[in-house]
C-alpha cells in the first residue's frame, strides 16, 4: 500500500497501537486486533512497535498521555490507533480519554466507520470511538473486534495519506485567493 507516487506513506514516521483489553492485559485472552493494526501500519511504511496492551479504563488514558504529552514532540507517533474500550461497558472509556487529549476532532471518520460496519452488523453503531488531532499526531479509536478493525482499516486506508499531509500542513491546496 503506497501513496500516489508509489512511495510508502509512513516512511520516516512513527505509529503506535494501543489495545484496550483487560483480559488480554491479564494474559487471559489473546490480543487479536493488535497484530492486524501493526501489520497494516508497517505495510504503509510506518515504524510501528508491537501493540501496547493495557487494561480498559485509566490505563488507556495513561498510555495515550505517555505518547501524546510525555513524549517529546519530535518523537511522538504521527498515527495512534486504539482498539477496544469503545463500547457501553462501565470501563469502556477509551473515547473519553482520547477526546480529552485531542485539540480537534474529526467525527466524519467515525461516521464512515459506522456506515461500513453496518453493512455486516447492527452493533457497529454501539462503538463510541473518536478521531482527531493533537499537534502533528492523528489519533483514532477502532472497535475491539476483528471485524470492526478490518472495517476501520478499509475506511481509513484510502484517507490516511490525505489525513497525514493535512495534519502536517503539507497538502497542496493550490493557490490561495
Amino acid at each position: 500500500m503506497s501513496g500516489e507516487n508509489g512511495e510508502l506513506l509512513g516512511v520516516g514516521r512513527k505509529a503506535a497501537v494501543i489495545i484496550a483489553s483487560t483480559s488480554a492485559a491479564r494474559g487471559e485472552a489473546a490480543d487479536t486486533t493488535g497484530p492486524i493494526l501493526v501489520d497494516w501500519l508497517r505495510g504503509r511504511g510506518y515504524e510501528t512497535p508491537d501493540a501496547i496492551v493495557v487494561r480498559d479504563g485509566e490505563p488507556v488514558g495513561d498510555a495515550l498521555t505517555q505518547l501524546l504529552v510525555d513524549t517529546p514532540e519530535a518523537d511522538r507517533p504521527r498515527v495512534i490507533v486504539t482498539s477496544g474500550g469503545t463500547g457501553l461497558a462501565p470501563d469502556d472509556r477509551t473515547p473519553e480519554f482520547t477526546a480529552e487529549l485531542l485539540e480537534r476532532q474529526s467525527p466524519g471518520l467515525i461516521y464512515a466507520m459506522w456506515r461500513k460496519g453496518l453493512e455486516s452488523t447492527s452493533s457497529a453503531v454501539m462503538s463510541r470511538g473518536v478521531a482527531g488531532v493533537r499537534g502533528r499526531s492523528f489519533v483514532i479509536n477502532f472497535p475491539g473486534s476483528k471485524g470492526g478493525v478490518k472495517d476501520g482499516i478499509t475506511v481509513i486506508d484510502d484517507l490516511l495519506e490525505h489525513i497525514q499531509t493535512s495534519v502536517e500542513d503539507t497538502t497542496d491546496h493550490g493557490p490561495r485567493v
